[in-house]
């Protein structure tokens, strides 16, 4: 393609961004104009519940992309960690920019990181030094990438199944499916399977509200927290204590390999080590599981012929194309829409644009992944549902340093978690209220039911 040709197009982009930012702006008055005048409660209340609602946010962004992609306000909206202001950044090359430097734009959970584990931090709060480097590495000879399909995926595809057979033509998706298998996996593929299946599902849950979610610091989820915490540090001690002084055999589950590298004289494998490590994986491997797999079943829901398409890859057995359905739909609502940093010192985003934008010392960044996702100068029309994207186009995981340490766990596990029941007939939500996602007074989903049809099932296309 010539290089006017490229102009040409570039220029088009951006005058559809444009366009598009101003068509945002007008369909978000209309959503704030019914929800200040209808329902129950408060205006400001009703507004704000319309504003939270994926579809909204897509607007707010496509508005901020064209018009102010990079803004800087004195406001303080995250008040559980320490910053003087907020930027927000919503074009793909930004986001990843501010994810990628983290000399200049640093994680902030170690405050309530060293609070959940009674005093020492966890990587994923550490900055690029070398006691990070030192606790990533022990924990991949733990946990090896050749284990997602030697262990991971057969064992969730397995559950998957057993959990969709015993509800035979309604099934609550977090509550019988999607929060079972991961806290089932946590038992055996961690070693680590809890007092009971649900005081790991507990624990792990308040742990990640508290320590990701929570960003005014509300007094009831500290307490829960503390407790929590509390209660997951004295199972785990107990546990590493029995696993010691019991057989000499080890057992080849995550904590079974992390007492044979103490063993050997792998540094940072005492037993503190191990159990802060444990922890911190353990906070994300449950709930946000079933939170990805309950969004993109929603989003899928919503799209027919998506849905479609997934039921025929999950009956072939086609699993990296199911992959990429689940994927695309947890696009349109990931688990987390925005990943927030805090500027160790001042600096610049998008240096030598229009868009540039200093950034005072101590400001939190939230670098939009939600919008990055959606940002029509990276993805190929991006508003469409398309499973051909390359996988540079998603940031569902976080990006550069601190990405998710479990995202290869992610990628399989949940569409594998799915996978049993995308291939049932007719799926379908229930009716009312019951088929649509109930977090209760939780970040999560607690409930969310569907329905397939009941009798022979559809066998999978050998």
């Amino acid at each position: 393609m010539s290089l006017v040709a490229n102009l040409f197009r570039a220029l088009a982009v951006r005058l559809g961004a444009l366009m598009a930012a101003l068509g945002a702006l007008a369909r978000l008055a209309v959503i704030g104009g019914r929800a200040a005048s209808s329902g129950t409660g408060t205006s400001g209340d009703r507004l704000k519940g319309a504003l939270s609602e994926p579809a909204a946010q897509r607007l707010a962004f496509t508005a901020l992309r064209g018009l102010l992609p990079n803004l800087l306000i004195g406001t303080r909206f995250i008040t559980s960690y320490e910053n003087t202001g907020t930027a927000i950044v919503t074009r793909f090359g930004d986001v990843k920019e501010v994810l990628a430097r983290d000399g200049d734009f640093a994680v902030v959970y170690g405050p309530r990181m060293r609070m959940i584990t009674g005093g020492r931090d966890f990587f994923l709060g550490i900055d690029d030094t070398p006691d990070y480097t030192r606790d990533v590495s022990v924990m991949r000879l733990a946990m090896r990438r050749e284990d997602v399909e030697s262990v991971v995926r057969p064992f969730a595809a397995r559950r998957a199944a057993e959990r969709v057979a015993d509800t035979p033509g309604r099934i609550d998706v977090p509550a019988e499916l999607s929060l079972r298998v991961p806290a089932e996996l946590v038992g055996s593929y961690f070693g680590t399977p809890g007092p009971s299946r649900q005081d790991m599902i507990d624990w792990t849950t308040i742990l990640f509200w508290y320590l990701f979610i929570d960003l005014n610091a509300d007094p009831d989820v500290d307490a829960r927290a503390v407790e929590a915490a509390g209660r997951l540090r004295a199972y785990l001690d107990a546990t590493i204590a029995r696993r010691k002084a019991g057989s000499p055999e080890p057992r080849d589950d995550v904590l079974g390999r992390c007492l044979a590298l103490q063993a050997s004289g792998t540094p940072g494998t005492d037993d503190l080590a191990i159990r802060n490590n444990l922890v911190g994986l353990l906070i994300g491997a449950v709930p946000t599981t079933s939170k990805a797999a309950c969004q993109a079943l929603d989003q899928l829901l919503d799209r027919p012929d998506a849905l479609a398409s997934a039921q025929r890859a999950a009956r072939a057995n086609d699993d990296a194309a199911l992959a990429a359905h689940v994927f695309e739909a947890l696009r349109f609502n990931p688990v987390n829409p925005l990943i927030y940093r805090r500027a160790r010192r001042e600096a610049t985003i998008a240096r030598a644009t229009l868009r540039a934008l200093t950034v005072p010392a101590g400001t939190m960044v939230l670098a939009a992944n939600l919008s990055a996702m959606f940002d029509p100068l990276k993805l190929a029309a991006p508003e469409e549902f398309r499973t051909d994207r390359p996988w540079d186009d998603y940031i569902l995981w976080g990006d550069g340093l601190h990405t998710c340490f479990g995202a290869q766990v992610n990628h399989a596990l949940i569409p594998t978690i799915l996978k049993p029941l995308l291939q049932k007939p007719c799926l379908r939500r229930a009716a009312g209220p019951a088929g649509r996602i109930d977090p209760g007074k939780t970040p999560f989903p607690v409930h969310f039911v569907v329905e397939f049809d009941a009798g022979p099932d559809m066998e999978a296309i050998p």
